[in-house]
């Protein structure tokens, strides 16, 4: 009897713990969420209001309503007469969110791509030493906050302060080493036996490394590629520091809210964090199977 109490003890408490810990972390979402359908009485109602039964759409029409452009009428002082159209944004939350699109996604794609060749070329050729790999992770680990002002002054003298170029460049140089990091693992776990088999069949080169390494590690790769694009897509103080009126991606947005005319708008504000953290999930969800495979992989030793 003792021992069956045992065995159902232990397993009972993991599951208690772990049904525990779930509930902790996932409240966070779920009171954001909440919050983003509440009215605004009801932001700080007391006792607080976990689900709202007078739940509204106000807080997203007041965000992510109106996405299209107007034409504004603006008059042409160079020439004195001439009158033209002009496309005017009436939301600033598109805005930023075309912002981050770009930014997120070319910086992300230029760093995976990079990434996989250096990845290949120190896996197979030791192009780079284990100091260097190690140096090359250690830029990473520098807080953003150390370089921020000479990148600052640099940026303004080459102009490119408040330009998705300039955006662009930083993300690159800042998520390389991850992408380096991540792909090695990937490519060292695939026999160098099949590389030479492709070879001895004609297959040149980049013909072996696209048609033989590639598919193998495409998990791997997927699963980079989406935490390199997590990291971009919420990156906050080097795009604040680095923008200022044209570019301004979504994180900057958000930080907006609390420094807005009309107060502290927390609906407004949940309403857009529902909105950031939507198009990550959805794309989580079509490559599951990918982030996996692709997270596991590296730790299957031959």
């Amino acid at each position: 009897m003792k021992r069956i109490l045992k065995k159902w003890r232990f397993p009972a408490f993991r599951y208690t713990a772990l049904i525990a810990w779930a509930l902790i972390a996932t409240f966070p979402i779920f009171w954001i969420v909440s919050t983003s359908f509440k009215p605004d009485h009801e932001w700080f109602a007391w006792p607080p209001v976990y689900w709202s039964e007078n739940a509204t759409m106000n807080n997203y029409n007041m965000v992510w309503g109106n996405p299209t452009t107007e034409k504004e009428l603006t008059q042409s002082y160079t020439s004195g007469k001439a009158v033209k159209l002009e496309s005017v944004p009436l939301n600033k939350a598109w805005v930023a969110l075309r912002t981050s699109l770009m930014t997120s996604l070319i910086a992300t794609a230029f760093s995976v791509a990079f990434g996989t060749l250096l990845a290949y070329g120190v896996s197979r050729y030791r192009i780079l030493s284990d100091v260097r790999m190690f140096q090359l992770l250690v830029l990473r680990m520098i807080p953003p906050i150390v370089v921020a002002a000479p990148l600052t002054l640099y940026y303004s003298t080459i102009h490119l302060m408040d330009s998705i170029t300039g955006l662009v460049i930083v993300y690159f140089i800042t998520t390389l080493p991850y992408a380096v990091w991540m792909t090695k693992s990937f490519i060292d776990e695939v026999p160098l036996e099949m590389e030479q088999a492709a070879e001895i069949l004609g297959a040149s080169r980049w013909q072996t490394i696209w048609e033989v390494v590639l598919p193998l590690v495409r998990s791997g790769i997927v699963a980079t590629f989406l935490f390199i694009l997590i990291l971009t897509w919420s990156e906050y103080l080097l795009s604040f520091i680095l923008s200022k009126v044209d570019v301004v991606t979504l994180p900057v947005q958000l930080s907006k809210y609390e420094g807005s005319t009309e107060g502290r708008v927390y609906g407004h504000q949940a309403a857009l964090a529902v909105g950031i953290t939507l198009p990550l999930m959805i794309i989580g969800i079509f490559i599951r199977k990918h982030l996996v495979r692709g997270f596991s992989f590296g730790m299957v030793k031959r």
